[in-house]
């Protein structure tokens, strides 16, 4: 009790230096917790944004590396084409070995194949019909008869000695041709329409995003049963509504057929400038689930099918480890690996450099501040040199005088603190959003000055795809019992780093010699 009166009683008779180190204090406060609110909401939102978007690792054929061992000229057609159907695709069992992981949260795919309708219009904007080669041949014969066939001269002709008829037939030949030879790829759906498997609601990407939505009647419930939702422009073009049995057939195998029950519709919300086409690429796009494509694959194993499986990682330090791990599984080289990391990375950039940003501001802050205050309660204790003499030769201890200076220190630091807070509140969102918006307009510039080396103006570049992703464009800092905490353990360290002048002095001192020097 008697440090504290003590305490109190040097900070009201030193006024002008203690409001010196107290308009300090109080500009640290105030920035210390702009840049705390500030780095800690950053923070938040950057975990809260990479826990609500998963990092999705996808399996691409590495059309590049193919391509590397492709050979020239026009016989090697055929020999690149039989090089890339002999390439060994990967399996629903390759896909679910891949998936058994310890690096992933879950995995899903698109299982897909395609068949053929004898029942079903085509949404299409063009009329098939065939076209015969017709080839004509004309051959001419001559007949003649009478006359003299000599050389001699006669009447009736100046060759002749008689008379003579020619007769001259013309017959004609025509030859139809309908067949032609086509080699391709054989990795192409051969069927009309495009039968997409879904193995989990999860993996119907296009439903989750809005780009496609149910417009009358729901999605299949059994993934195993031959039910459907088809596209609006194919139900509208073959007046089909929920609850109608639609008929396919196998391309193989016109004799094989499968009927399914129509559940729902779908409209196709995705926006295309595409005049080109009258109907949408989903037109034709039947979506059932990943049970009945393993039924048709049974029937017949000859169908062509595509997997497009998605791996959901835990998170963004084990990608390296998990791809690493499939190409250990066997998964083959002309295939690769990419995940939507450089994405999710993109859309916090702006944040992440606003907190890097307040990160050092506050280090540098912190080490001017307590730079400066370390100097002026130096001289302060050189000032103070007389007082500290006295209280010696009185008999106070040297603990109890080194706790009244860091007391007098700490009072107006919590002071100061306080008040630096309550301003630091309300001045942390503004500037926070502003410097934010500054970070945004900075990366939008510089994407906009490369594209502008493109020679095309204004573009919405997309180096690495398109962006799945919205990047955040607003930090609403916010002043919360973790910054008030943080805060308060850099008042502490301010005070003794600051204080540790007074320490060392008072240990140093001898009252003896202080009053000595004073007479």
């Amino acid at each position: 009790m008697y440090i504290l009166k003590n305490s109190l009683i040097s900070i009201i008779r030193n006024k002008g230096r203690n409001i010196l180190i107290g308009i300090i204090i109080l500009v640290i406060a105030a920035s210390s917790t702009i840049t705390l609110a500030i780095r800690n909401t950053a923070n938040r939102l950057v975990k809260n944004y990479e826990e609500s978007h998963d990092i999705i690792a996808n399996i691409s054929f590495d059309r590049k590396g193919m391509s590397a061992n492709f050979k020239g000229g026009e016989d090697a057609k055929k020999e690149n084409i039989e090089t890339f159907n002999n390439i060994e695709t990967f399996t629903i069992d390759d896909v679910k070995n891949y998936g058994n992981s310890e690096y992933l949260k879950g995995f899903y795919y698109l299982y897909a194949t395609s068949l053929n309708s004898d029942t079903l219009t085509k949404a299409t904007d063009s009329f098939e019909y065939e076209v015969e080669d017709i080839q004509t041949t004309t051959s001419t014969t001559s007949k003649t008869t009478g006359g003299n066939s000599g050389m001699g001269k006669g009447p009736g002709g100046e060759n002749g000695g008689g008379e003579r008829h020619t007769t001259i037939n013309n017959n004609t030949t025509t030859v139809i041709t309908k067949s032609k030879e086509v080699f391709q790829s054989s990795r192409n759906l051969t069927g009309d329409f495009e039968i997409d498997g879904y193995s989990s609601y999860e993996a119907m990407n296009d439903f989750v995003s809005g780009t496609y939505k149910i417009t009358e009647g729901e999605m299949i419930i059994d993934f195993n049963s031959y039910e459907c939702v088809i596209s609006s422009e194919l139900a509208t073009l073959n007046e089909i509504t929920v609850g109608s049995k639609i008929t396919f057939k196998n391309p193989n195998n016109n004799e094989k057929t499968y009927e399914f029950t129509v559940t729902g519709i779908y409209t196709d919300n995705s926006n295309t400038d595409d005049t080109k086409n009258m109907y949408s690429p989903s037109a034709n796009k039947i979506i059932t689930g990943n049970g009945v494509i393993d039924l048709l694959v049974q029937d017949d194993s000859t169908l062509t099918t595509n997997i497009t499986p998605s791996f959901i990682i835990q998170s963004k330090d084990v990608v390296d480890s998990f791809i690493e791990e499939v190409k250990q599984k066997g998964l083959n080289e002309y295939y690769t690996i990419n995940t939507n990391l450089e994405e999710l990375e993109t859309a916090t950039k702006s944040i992440e450099n606003v907190k890097t940003f307040a990160t050092t501001f506050l280090i540098i802050t912190l080490i001017i501040s307590s730079i400066v205050l370390f100097v002026i309660n130096m001289i302060n204790i050189r000032e103070r040199k007389y007082e500290i003499g006295v209280f010696r030769t009185i008999g106070v201890s040297k603990f109890k005088l080194t706790m009244q200076f860091v007391l007098e220190l700490l009072i107006v630091s919590i002071i100061m603190l306080i008040i630096g807070a309550t301003c630091g509140s309300y001045l942390s969102k503004p500037i926070g959003n502003m410097l934010l918006q500054n970070e945004i307009e900075d990366t939008h510039n510089q994407e906009q000055e490369i594209s502008n080396n493109f020679g095309k103006g204004p573009m919405d570049m997309r180096f690495n795809g398109n962006k799945q992703v919205e990047e955040i464009s607003t930090i609403d800092a916010v002043v919360d019992i973790n910054v008030v905490i943080e805060l308060l353990g850099i008042g502490i360290l301010l005070t003794l780093i600051s204080s540790l002048a007074s320490m060392i002095s008072i240990q140093r001192f001898s009252p003896l010699t202080i009053l000595k020097e004073r007479s």
